[in-house]
């Protein structure tokens, strides 16, 4: 695939969703883009949260994940566990925001515990969205380096600059109504470059005239979904189930970001209907994708000239070979920015949402205030998130799956004891207490993370809990410890919140 049309693919792309950010911004306001007004159509935010869900970790790390004989099509265990965790964001919190009529969702802490509860979660959510984009857009800006901006020179810092750039201009006025429009785009693009690609490699690998695609994948020495057989094992389908429900329940039901999205609906009805479709959707894309990923392995096998440094990277290696068909290099470009821009574009919105809303109480400023602040906050958000890229460029050498689970781990899950022990229970705890025990959860969970085996302090020897291997089961560890340390320190006074007593109700 030649550089000229790898450009022209990129420049007619981003020009297309500057088309729509001009339409879709036109008399916007602060409401429109913190919260689209409220107007956005229930169908369209849940087929654009399908590409904003995936990302551009999915597009590429999900395929090459199957590749390790470890590994295989285990994630579909956590993605089996995600269903359940949507359901519980569907019937649990979703009324519950709707009810309180927020537009940051960490306005819940405040009702129910404090001031600094409500900046506790907040930063929380900070910390946690700014290294997720950051994640999602070094995968995205390593690939775009390697097919493209080494041939032109390019620095990657540069790659990265011009990348937030792009989204910093067509999120800038409207927002999330933009955001709503141009996540529809972007998901159909990305599934459409899934489906044909499949079509393609199929082809390629003359499935057509064995039995098939489903045949072959299923029997590959790749297709192994359920893993029961070694509870020391980081892919044990109990440590993939719950771990995905509650990474689920944190990084979509406590996230700024993809709440957004949904408190943008007509009403909670609505945001119900979005979340039970997407979560339906979510379980046959996840599979695919991982299909993808063993036919991909079946081609390169086949085809051993093709070289790739590791797993994340073997997709565009397949993608953009001399052996393949070109249409599969631009598919996997156009899937790829499609996926990637989808998330990312959301993540930067609401990152400035949070700092607005949350932190500069934009809503109690004077009206002609407003507006500037808000775009001073996008600049700098979008500043640093460049920094951070750059940071993990030099400092990471682990695959974007495994990168963002952990990230996920260590900072979702005090949200998670936060947010239910406040929904589960009346009890009164001190605000400052919220924040002591949020930072002790934080802090247990590294230590025994630390000191258990596949850490880089154990490596593979037998830690404090012999060979067990946490893996996405961390996010639940924090959890727990959170909950368990608002418990211990609680007490069983008459005090009640407006949130803590609503919630039986619904």
């Amino acid at each position: 695939m030649s550089n000229t049309l790898i450009v022209f693919v990129l420049v007619a792309y981003f020009a297309m969703l500057l088309g729509v950010s001009f339409l879709t911004s036109r008399r916007a306001t602060n409401s429109t883009f913190f919260l689209g007004d409220r107007k956005s159509p229930w169908y369209l935010v849940s087929f654009g949260m399908i590409g904003a869900s995936l990302s551009g970790v999915t597009f590429i790390s999900i395929p090459g994940w199957v590749g390790n004989e470890a590994n295989q099509f285990s994630y579909m265990q956590a993605v089996f566990g995600y269903f359940f965790g949507y359901l519980i964001i569907a019937f649990v919190l979703l009324p519950l925001y709707y009810r309180l009529n927020v537009t940051s969702i960490y306005e819940y802490l405040e009702k129910r515990y404090g001031w600094i509860s409500y900046k506790t979660g907040a930063s929380f959510f900070l910390l946690s969205r700014v290294i997720g984009a950051s994640v999602r857009l070094l995968l995205v800006a390593n690939v775009l380096q390697s097919i493209l901006f080494n041939d032109l020179s390019v620095p990657f810092e540069a790659t990265v600059v011009l990348s937030v750039a792009l989204i910093w201009v067509y999120t800038n006025r409207g927002g999330i109504r933009t955001i709503v429009w141009t996540d529809t785009l972007q998901t159909a693009f990305m599934l459409l470059s899934l489906v044909l690609t499949v079509w393609f490699i199929a082809d390629a690998l003359n499935l057509g005239e064995q039995g098939g695609v489903v045949s072959a994948v299923s029997e590959s020495n790749y297709s192994r979904i359920f893993f029961f057989d070694d509870i020391n094992s980081s892919n044990h389908f109990l440590k993939h189930f719950l771990g995905g429900m509650f990474i689920t329940i944190g990084m979509t039901g406590l996230d700024q970001d993809m709440m957004q999205k949904n408190l943008s609906c007509r009403s909670a009805r609505d945001a119900q209907k979005n979340m039970i479709t997407m979560a339906s959707l979510l379980v046959i894309v996840n599979l695919v994708f991982l299909g993808l990923g063993a036919l991909l392995y079946m081609y390169a096998l086949q085809n051993p000239e093709i070289a790739y440094e590791k797993s994340d990277l073997l997709f565009s290696a397949v993608a953009m070979s001399d052996g393949a068909n070109p249409l599969i290099g631009v598919l996997f470009l156009l899937g790829l920015i499609a996926a990637a821009y989808s998330s990312a574009d959301s993540a930067l919105t609401s990152l400035t949402t949070s700092v607005s809303v949350d932190f500069l109480r934009i809503e109690k400023r004077e009206k002609n205030e407003q507006e500037r602040i808000r775009k001073v906050v996008h600049i700098i958000m979008s500043a640093i998130v460049i920094l951070v890229v750059i940071l993990l460029r030099y400092t990471t050498e682990e695959s974007a799956i495994g990168l963002l689970m952990k990230f996920a781990g260590f900072t979702y899950g005090p949200l998670i004891g936060m947010f239910f022990f406040g929904i589960i229970t009346k009890r009164w705890v001190s605000d400052l207490n919220v924040l002591f025990v949020s930072i002790g959860a934080i802090a247990l969970t590294i230590v025994a993370w630390t000191l258990s085996t596949g850490s880089p302090l154990m490596g593979n020897e037998p830690g404090v809990f012999g060979y067990y291997k946490f893996g996405f089961e961390l996010i639940l560890v924090n959890a727990i410890f959170a909950f368990a340390g608002l418990l211990l320190v609680s007490k069983n006074e008459s005090k009640k919140t407006l949130a803590s007593t609503e919630i039986l109700d619904i």
